[in-house]
Order: C-alpha cells, then sequence, then structure tokens
C-alpha cells in the first residue's frame, strides 16, 4: 500500500497519516477536504504529502474516510465507484450499522472495511493531530468476511504495525455497546457543561472554582457538535436506550439523597469503584 489517501484530515484522519508515514516512510500519502486551507494546514504540518481531488482515488491502494458519519454514508458509494479493483477503502466512522448498509450492496463491497478506531481527543482539525494516538488502543473491525482476504490482511497489517489491536464485532453489537462507553459520555459531558453555563451566570466564578473533576468531567463537551450530531442520529435508538437507564439511575441516587439514606449511597459509589479495575484492563 504505497499510496494512501486521506479523505478527512483532522484529529483521526490526520493522525492516521502521522503514524502510517512513521512506520512506512515511503508512503505517499495524498489529502482530499472539500476546504482547501485544510489541506494546507495539513501540508504545513507534515501530515500529508501531496493534495488531491476525489477523482483522483482511482489510483489508491488504499483510502482512508475519516469525516462525519452522515457525509461518509453518502461519499463511500461515490468513492467505490471511483477505486480500482486492487485498491481498498476503509473508514473511521463511530457508528457502523448505516454506514455497512449504505454500500451492502455496491458491486465493489468486497473493497470496503468497516473499522473504528476507538482513540480520540475533545479537539478537532488538522492541528490536533498527534503521533502516537492510536498505540495501545482497539481498533473495531466490522463484517470483515465481506472484504477480500489479500486486502483486509495488508489493512490489518497495517494497524496493527502502528499499535492498534483488533476486535471482531457485527456492526448492530458495536453500535449498542459504543451507545454505552463513547456516546453516553459525551451527553453526560455536554448536559453538565450547559447545567453549570446555565445555573453560574458568573463565568469567573466557573473558572476560578472548577477543580480538575470537573475539568475532565466536562472534557468532551469541547468535542465538535458537526460531529456529534450525526452520531446521535445515526444511533438514536440506542442512545436513548442508554439515556434511559442512565437517567433511571440519576432519579435512584436522587430518591436515595432524598430519604437521607447516605448508607446505601456509599454502597452504591463502592460497587461502581469496580469501573477503575476494568479500566486497568482485562487480562
Amino acid at each position: 500500500m504505497k499510496n494512501i489517501y486521506a479523505i478527512g484530515v483532522g484529529l483521526i484522519g490526520g493522525s492516521l497519516c502521522l503514524d502510517i508515514k512513521k512506520h512506512n516512510p515511503e508512503v505517499l500519502i495524498h489529502g482530499i477536504s472539500r476546504k482547501d486551507a485544510t489541506l494546507n494546514k495539513a501540508l504545513e504540518l507534515g501530515l500529508i504529502d501531496k493534495k488531491a481531488t476525489l477523482d483522483d482515488v482511482y489510483k489508491a491502494d488504499l483510502v482512508v474516510v475519516s469525516i462525519p458519519v452522515d457525509a461518509t454514508v453518502k461519499l463511500l458509494p461515490v468513492i467505490l465507484d471511483k477505486i480500482s479493483d486492487t485498491g481498498l477503502v476503509v473508514d473511521a466512522g463511530s457508528t457502523k450499522v448505516d454506514i455497512c448498509e449504505a454500500v451492502e450492496n455496491h458491486p465493489k463491497r468486497r473493497n470496503f472495511l468497516a473499522m473504528h478506531p476507538i482513540a480520540g481527543t475533545e479537539h478537532s482539525g488538522p492541528a490536533a493531530a498527534v503521533e502516537g494516538l492510536f498505540v495501545g488502543k482497539t481498533n473495531i473491525v466490522c463484517e470483515v468476511e465481506k472484504t477480500t482476504f489479500k486486502l483486509q490482511e495488508k489493512a490489518l497489517k497495517l494497524f496493527s504495525d502502528i499499535g492498534m489491536r483488533m476486535r471482531y464485532m457485527n456492526p448492530r453489537d458495536h453500535d449498542k455497546h459504543i451507545a454505552y462507553v463513547s456516546h453516553l459520555s459525551h451527553i453526560s459531558s455536554f448536559m453538565l457543561g450547559k447545567t453549570v453555563i446555565e445555573k453560574e451566570k458568573n463565568e469567573r466564578d466557573i473558572f476560578d472554582m472548577a477543580g480538575s473533576g470537573f475539568a475532565s468531567t466536562v472534557r468532551l463537551a469541547k468535542s465538535s457538535p458537526e460531529m456529534w450530531t450525526p452520531i446521535f442520529k445515526q444511533n438514536k435508538t440506542n442512545v436513548i436506550e442508554t439515556l434511559d437507564e442512565y437517567i433511571s439511575n440519576l432519579t435512584q441516587f436522587k430518591q436515595l439523597m432524598e430519604a437521607d439514606d447516605f448508607e446505601s449511597i456509599n454502597t452504591e459509589m463502592k460497587n461502581t469503584n469496580h469501573i477503575k479495575d476494568i479500566l486497568k484492563g482485562i487480562s
């Protein structure tokens, strides 16, 4: 895979470019974006080697699509129309059902690999790209059996070499699980930020009194609404289910507070402390 085309050169796409180039210096990376200023910045930062357009992807060995999921659904069939028989298209979307369904019956479905590298920060744009973002991170791969074996083999080696571990999952299971561990986290962060902004009218008070706990909890509220709104829309059913369960837990906690049942609150928090063991890793 010597000629790689990156459609979207922000946090995820740009970081992938950096890591792929680090491990494969001979690779030529072409950037594609709707905004010329974005490509100029990507060139300046060394994320890409050259600018390109969508019409150039017939020359690609690999096309990496890292754009909002609604745009991915629309653009994927067009990219597959243009890709050569020996080229591969991968996406990095945070939802998988709609994306996979968009190309389910495409004549070149075998040239597409659906994946979701679970890594990132709250920042966006080319300047947010960082080297080593994917080291030790999980890459969810969906419907791998529908991709030509030789192409999937090359791609999976490429992403393994930059430090990702592979996990295989069907699209519906992916969207259900990711609603809990990612999408709900972002909603919680956005709504905590909204609550504080609405109730604490003095911005100086927020700045002066907010500790590291608040800062870490609302970190995700700095994420791009343009990226997250389509994610919530595509995964609406699963997100609503997670919200119902989350709201139920919040309501129960509130009821325990109202009843002065702090022994039960203490027990709830102790039980939830188990999350730190889970996040250390499962052997």
